[in-house]
């Protein structure tokens, strides 16, 4: 009976979720779509995307888990890091340089700072590592429901890459955000609905006296207690490094969730409520559900004795549920797992189509090429990860395993952001000594030469060898013009050089003139990758034309026009310079007058005008920083006209129609 409750419920939610891959696929015009939901994303359903890979298979997996290895410390301590120092931080240090950047991958953006040797090898690393991640979830996900239903679990780990494969092909991130809102949504009722019927069930705090392992607080099953300050894994110090920095910091798939965002203040808010969120809804009832499996049912586990690993709680303790409500637990499980892996899908998807597909297969592919391309990609990447599924060591060790191939990227980010003097050459060779060491510890530990894991984990080490050789390497090579000590923001007569502008050079400068600030609104109003943008900002910023707001952080993406550049910009008539005074040309004009009488016909201007999903972006998002309207909608945008927006249009009402 519980099996085929259990198995009608697994039917109707792989049904939603393919029918949210029909749904969202007229979303998707181009590969920009595909992998960035043409940055329309928003702040209620990015949080709940931020939440959806919190509350991953990974998570339902550890949290009980470390509860019933450590104690409710173990659990809380691990999610607590994950959430803070993980998704938190992140937050509030790069949400703004992420979105500002204009990079759509991670590898991209390591492109644009460093050169194009370093993306080549971040993208290799990066893909592993969130295969690594993918195949994590689908381990869980399997070991979860194998527990509750005794099912094979290499049969449901290939049930599952089916349906990752069917739904998230069809229409790339659209459908991962709405499986997020679906899982998210399911995850809400079902955790603590099974929290408070296990209270219900057999009482609250008093009932974990009878706790095997002695204190249910600080020691689990066998006794033994979390640590804390050992760089030996799983400990709290390595989960900051492991779960925090190399997790989320040198993560693809959270670089595309920000950069998907519609500004930067959606992608810092929703990351930290979505911190906020997990914590309270997630991490800590989930902790607790693994101290009640471990107290009415010690004996499964192979800690006290039994055959079950301490990762399977969560799943063993759904089976004294009644089978309609346990079924439903167990879904709402798979459905955070799947939600996730479906995320790190995306996240692979992305670099192999953008940082390896487009600058060394196939350069010069159209939007539909690189649509397919995406598609292809994803399939493959899903065949190669069901491989990884055969890993040893489970889930715990392969989500460690993963984590320790995103640490160098980590390094690089934090150093690249907040280090001007750091260049390529220490950027290459800091990350790929932290590969190769990388590789030669995993070879050495699976093989049983050398077990690393005796003092540290792999990640640790990889983590202080790419920082290390990292900045001894950079050291050794000039600076880039910006990281010299005698570079001066602020262009003078006597502080910068003579440069040759292009025909792309002036459309960028064009851009700036009319009010473009970041580098993301320039790479995508002029459909250009960010590498080749930037290069135009550096060519600007050494002759004097722009000057960049700061060296660090998000300043370094946001620019000013001087007076310099009035000598090569074409003269504008009456009307185009009084417009620009406002940050407006005849187009922005136009879109602003729809965004009053034709709202719903948008995508109407998109055609008329040929315009792609991140042209759209670049122009909606800079009007609504300048006022003139305001984006709604919670999956698909929708503009209405502000009390500026109507003034401006009262303001060249007068001219005639000139404008």
């Amino acid at each position: 009976m519980v099996n085929v409750i259990f198995a009608v419920y697994t039917v109707i939610f792989v049904a939603l979720l393919i029918g949210a891959g029909f749904v969202a696929k007229k979303w998707v015009s181009d590969s920009d779509d595909f992998i960035l939901a043409g940055r329309e994303i928003g702040t209620t359903i990015n949080t709940l995307g931020v939440v959806a890979i919190g509350f991953a298979g990974t998570s339902i997996t550890l949290a009980p888990g470390f509860s019933v290895l450590y104690g409710v410390k173990g659990g809380i301590v691990w999610g607590v890091i994950y959430s803070i120092a993980g998704l938190m931080v992140y937050a509030n240090i790069f949400s703004n340089f992420i979105r500002r950047s204009g990079a759509q991958t991670l590898p991209e953006y390591f492109e644009t700072r460093y050169n194009g040797k370093v993306r080549g090898l971040i993208a290799i690393t990066s893909v592993i590592g969130m295969c690594g991640i993918l195949a994590n979830n689908v381990v869980s996900l399997s070991s979860i429901v194998s527990g509750y239903t005794g099912w094979s679990i290499p049969i449901i780990t290939g049930a599952a890459f089916l349906v990752i494969l069917i739904f998230a092909t069809m229409s790339g991130m659209w459908a991962t955000t709405i499986t997020d809102f679906i899982q998210v949504s399911i995850g809400t009722i079902a955790v603590p609905v099974f929290l408070g019927i296990l209270v219900n069930k057999y009482g609250g705090f008093e009932f974990f006296e009878g706790w095997k392992g002695g204190n249910w607080l600080n020691t689990g099953l066998a006794g033994a207690t979390m640590p804390m300050y050992t760089f030996k894994y799983p400990s709290a110090l390595t989960f900051v490094i492991l779960f925090g920095t190399a997790l989320v910091w040198g993560n693809n798939y959270y670089w595309i969730k920000m950069a998907s965002c519609r500004n930067e203040s959606v992608a810092k808010k929703s990351y930290t409520i979505g911190s906020i969120y997990l914590i309270v809804v997630f991490m800590i009832p989930l902790s607790l559900i693994g101290i009640y499996a471990g107290t009415v049912m010690p004996e499964v586990f192979a800690l006290a004795g039994g055959t079950v690993a301490h990762t399977a709680a969560y799943g063993v303790i759904a089976k004294v549920i009644p089978p309609a409500l346990g079924s439903l637990f167990i879904v709402g499980a798979c459905a955070a797992a799947l939600s996730t892996a479906s995320t790190s899908a995306m996240g692979a998807t992305s670099t192999a189509t953008r940082d390896i597909y487009k600058r060394m297969i196939n350069k010069d592919a159209t939007p539909a090429a690189t649509l397919k391309a995406s598609k292809v990609s994803m399939a493959l990447i899903i065949v190669a990860t069901w491989v990884m599924t055969f890993f040893p060591g489970g889930p715990t060790y392969l989500f460690a395993f993963a984590n320790a191939w995103l640490t160098p990227p980590a390094v690089l980010l934090l150093l690249g952001a907040f280090w001007p003097r750091f260049n390529a050459k220490g950027a290459y060779w800091g990350v790929l000594s932290g590969m190769v060491t990388m590789v030669a510890l995993t070879v050495l530990e699976l093989t049983k030469t050398f077990v690393i894991g005796q003092w540290t984990h792999m990640a640790i080490v990889g983590f202080l060898v790419s920082l290390i050789v990292g900045v001894c390497a950079s050291l050794t090579a000039p600076a880039s013009y910006y990281g010299k000590t005698d570079w001066d923001i602020k262009a003078g007569k006597n502080n910068r050089v003579n440069v040759k502008l292009d025909e792309f050079d002036l459309k960028v400068l064009t851009m700036i003139r009319n009010g473009h600030q970041y580098l993301a609104d320039i790479s995508d109003g002029l459909s250009v990758d960010a590498k080749v943008s930037n290069l135009s900002i550096e060519k600007l910023d050494q002759g004097g034309y722009i000057e960049r707001a700061g060296l660090k952080g998000s300043k370094f993406f946001t620019f000013n026009i001087t007076e310099k550049s009035n000598e090569v910009l074409p003269k504008l008539n009456e009307v185009e310079g009084r417009l620009m005074e406002d940050y407006l040309n005849s187009k922005y004009l136009k879109f602003i007058e729809m965004a009053k009488n034709n709202p719903e016909k948008i995508g109407l201007f998109a055609k008329e005008f040929k315009m792609g999903s991140l042209q759209m972006s670049s122009m909606i998002s800079h009007l609504t920083r300048r006022g003139y309207i305001k984006e709604k909608g919670m999956f698909k945008r929708q503009v209405e006209i502000t009390d500026k927006g109507n003034l401006i249009l009262q303001k060249y009402a007068s001219l005639g129609g000139k404008a």
